[in-house]
């Protein structure tokens, strides 16, 4: 940390390791190549399965043995008919049908859509706030991510092969961080196996060995990755390394209309790659504790609010100031399936 700013910043840089910081480039001390060969980020991961996997235990009673079990193995679940039908289809034509402002994110072949589920769309949309708000929803969010937590949800629609070029960032195979950590998606329509589906290595939440071996020397090094999202500490790997790490082949899930794909994203997965044009919508959510409290929590805290919506006009007036932003952008009204 050299120079007077370093130093001023240290005690928050230390402070950050009780936390789910991730970045090797950001944090001097997380991405430190002697602390790392010495074990920090190994031991940071190791701590934060163990605490998981204590308030894991105390969530488990709300869900069918089945799903644990499955989900316990391969780190993912896919449930199929996941809401009754008639609920479904009220949930799914309010959705469809709804025009309202959305952000949109291009990169590669794909553009990605999202229109936020919160206090400002909820009120008029209740076919769809009974599904979020259902007890075994709420169950397999708490129990995947490990936290009561209510999540973050959107309409997600990802259009894919929309201009020539090489598949997006999310396409490569990656971790989202190294806590446990919970996605889903509720598709409103179907994914059919050319298309993007939702890719995951089962069992790859569970790391071997040889990946803990390979993440200890990639972490000695990710602070001056060429890969920028590497170095923010969500690893990339390629399928090569991935067998070499002794995990099954990947899993591209073609789905129903109104199935649930729900992932722990420590684990490794990616978005399909699509063979042509290619759209998918799903009602998508994300919930991320901190990795280090030792108890699941009350349900009190989580989504909610208009704090997505705060946190993307703070990242709007950033990008304004300083004239370089992260490529989402306001685009007006659409609705999910609204073209390109």
């Amino acid at each position: 940390m050299p120079g007077w700013t370093g130093w001023l910043l240290a005690p928050m840089h230390a402070l950050a390791l009780a936390t789910g910081a991730k970045s090797f480039r950001d944090n001097p001390i997380l991405g430190s190549s002697a602390l790392n060969r010495m074990g920090l980020h190994i031991a940071r991961k190791r701590l934060a399965a163990r605490l998981a996997a204590r308030r894991r235990a105390r969530l488990a009673a709300a869900l069918a043995p089945g799903d644990r079990t499955a989900f316990d193995r391969d780190g993912y679940l896919a449930l199929p008919d996941f809401l009754p039908p008639a609920l479904f289809a009220r949930l799914q034509a309010e959705l469809l049908a709804r025009q309202t402002p959305a952000r949109e994110f291009a990169d590669g072949y794909s553009l990605t859509r999202l229109i936020p589920l919160d206090a400002v769309t909820l009120p008029t949309l209740p076919a769809t706030a009974e599904a979020l708000a259902s007890p075994r929803y709420r169950a397999l969010h708490d129990y995947a991510g490990s936290h009561r937590l209510a999540p973050h949800c959107f309409v997600q629609t990802v259009f894919s092969g929309v201009r020539d070029a090489p598949p997006d960032v999310q396409s490569h195979f990656h971790t989202d961080t190294f806590h446990p950590t919970v996605k889903s998606w509720l598709f409103l329509t179907d994914v059919p196996g050319d298309a993007a589906g939702f890719t995951y290595v089962p069992g790859s939440h569970r790391p071997t060995r040889r990946h803990l071996a390979w993440e200890r020397r990639l972490s000695t090094t990710a602070a001056r990755h060429a890969d920028r999202l590497t170095g923010e500490g969500s690893l990339r790997i390629d399928e090569a390394q991935l067998a070499r790490l002794g995990y099954p082949p990947p899993r591209k899930l073609a789905v129903k209309a109104n199935t649930l794909v729900i992932a722990d994203t420590s684990g490794f997965h990616r978005r399909g790659i699509s063979e042509g044009a290619a759209c998918r919508i799903a009602i998508w959510a994300y919930a991320r504790g901190n990795p280090f409290t030792p108890w699941a929590g009350l349900g009190l805290a989580g989504a909610g609010g208009r704090k997505v919506r705060a946190f993307w006009a703070m990242q709007d007036a950033i990008a304004r100031f300083t004239g370089r932003g992260n490529g989402w952008r306001w685009v007006g009204l659409r609705s999910p399936a609204t073209p390109p």
